[in-house]
């Protein structure tokens, strides 16, 4: 089918937010240009939805129970056939604004696009570790869309998907802290996922492999040796998030405790491992 025909396509960004208040007014300020705007909160305590409302009245409240299942649930409620993704740490440029203003002009031929990333860690765009071919599929139609049914790294996949040449930019670790609890997090959520699916991992052999491998293949295959300090303490805590998942793995299969994440949190899918 052929989509290039219709001249008239809109758009509607959704940007997904939890107590956002430090990032997302410059989010909102980088999507102005679209037709609608959908802010999708999961019950901020913060100045979020007060911010989010001097640029949306579309200000939609669901409970989180993790990215996909928030994504997927805001998406049929986009008013117009095109719909892109935008966490609130993320902000379009204009290079990619006017690509997407210019595509929808002439009409898109793909089922969805795919979009680069540019990743900065405490004020450097890091250009290897694993962040640096970042790319994520976040422009595409309503109908067609739909992120994986997994608690984290969800990702959309389509048979027909085109790439786009201009990048987001994308400020992912506010500080140290957040970044280990982002850690605890999304080692919750990879240990369920792999226990849910029949992981039975060797203790002995996983705990001394994965972390030392992870480490070599982000630092040295790829390439974080050229990201100076920065690297390496990317390589670092990856294998150390490494470690905890596989802790949470083993006392999942030992059963004496199954709860991981006693309290209700709500963290975005963020960069690939």
């Amino acid at each position: 089918m052929n989509f290039g025909k219709n001249i008239n396509n809109k758009l509607t960004v959704i940007v997904p937010s939890f107590n956002e208040e430090k990032h997302i007014e410059e989010c909102l300020k980088s999507v102005l240009w679209a037709d609608e705007i959908v802010v999708v909160d999961s019950f901020s305590s913060d100045k979020t939805v007060e911010i989010a409302k001097k640029y949306t009245d579309r200000i939609l409240q669901h409970e989180y129970i993790n990215s996909a299942e928030q994504k997927n649930w805001t998406i049929p409620q986009a008013k117009y056939d095109w719909v892109f993704i935008i966490d609130c740490d993320e902000r379009v440029t204009t290079q990619l604004k006017n690509e997407i203003r210019e595509l929808l002009k002439k009409g898109p031929v793909k089922d969805g696009y795919s979009i680069k990333r540019n990743n900065y860690l405490m004020g450097k765009n890091i250009k290897y570790s694993g962040w640096g071919r970042d790319d994520v599929v976040r422009l595409f139609r309503k109908d067609v869309g739909r992120y994986q049914k997994k608690r984290v790294h969800s990702e959309i996949y389509l048979e027909n998907v085109g790439e786009l040449r201009g990048c987001l930019d994308h400020y992912t670790i506010s500080s140290v802290t957040a970044w280990l609890t982002k850690i605890n997090i999304y080692s919750s959520w990879k240990a369920e996922d792999k226990f849910e699916k029949g992981s039975r991992l060797s203790p002995v052999v996983q705990l001394f492999s994965r972390p030392i491998f992870r480490f070599f293949k982000d630092f040295v295959l790829r390439l974080g040796i050229l990201d100076g300090w920065r690297g390496f303490l990317i390589a670092s805590m990856a294998s150390f998030s490494e470690i905890v998942m596989i802790a949470k793995v083993i006392q999942l299969n030992v059963g004496n405790d199954t709860t991981l994440l006693p309290e209700r949190t709500s963290v975005k899918n963020d960069l690939k491992s």
